[in-house]
């Protein structure tokens, strides 16, 4: 798994006139291939009188799937600046549709080109992008005594506390990058004189 990816903030939606035509840039988080079909085929339903809906969209932190279409527009001149601009600005799991409204006057393919690729640079310069970190997963047991200080301190460091439970012992899950484990294990038994069990699990992606 890469250390880190980037991706769009939030979904949302921009808009630019280029020569009469309208430009709309839809771009929305997408955790899966199926999620990123999902979000370009409710784009199409929402806007079913456009001329045209071209997408591109990357998933993966290693960008292992990548989509382009330009539906209709003259071949490589939409879907794959789409793509071009995620790719560039390093962007995983985004889904990217842009919806155009001909407005009368032809761009030319170079105009397309640095239409839809650009609409898409706009649109992620306004919903901003994130860095998604690659946590190890652990899960901390704990006395009730300790477990309310010790959740605080967690938190006072920053580490991603993702859940905590209370059953017979305080289960407190964390994520903490791997490079940190050993000298959190050290933190840990010096924070709960050895009275907390801290178990490793798989992998997953945070909030850096």
């Amino acid at each position: 798994m890469k250390e880190q990816y980037r991706t769009v903030a939030r979904a949302g939606v921009h808009e630019t006139e280029i020569n009469r035509s309208r430009f709309i840039c839809a771009l929305a988080p997408a955790a899966t291939e199926q999620e990123a079909q999902d979000f370009v085929a409710r784009i199409r339903r929402e806007h079913p009188t456009a001329s045209h809906n071209c997408f591109a969209y990357v998933i993966g932190a290693d960008a292992s799937v990548q989509k382009a279409s330009d539906d209709g527009e003259p071949g490589g001149t939409a879907g794959v600046p789409m793509l071009q601009m995620l790719m560039r600005r390093e962007m995983r799991y985004v889904a990217a549709v842009v919806t155009r409204y001909y407005g009368g006057v032809k761009l030319g393919a170079g105009g397309l080109i640095r239409a839809y690729g650009g609409v898409v640079g706009e649109a992620l310069d306004e919903l901003g992008t994130i860095t998604r970190q690659r946590f190890r997963l652990a899960t901390i047991t704990v006395g009730h005594q300790r477990a309310g200080r010790l959740e605080n301190d967690l938190r006072a460091t920053g580490l991603a506390v993702r859940e905590v439970r209370y059953a017979e012992a305080v289960i407190i899950e964390i994520g903490l990058p791997d490079s940190d484990v050993e000298s959190f294990r050290s933190w840990l038994a010096d924070a709960t004189v050895g009275e907390a069990l801290l178990e490793l699990g798989g992998e997953a992606y945070g909030d850096a």
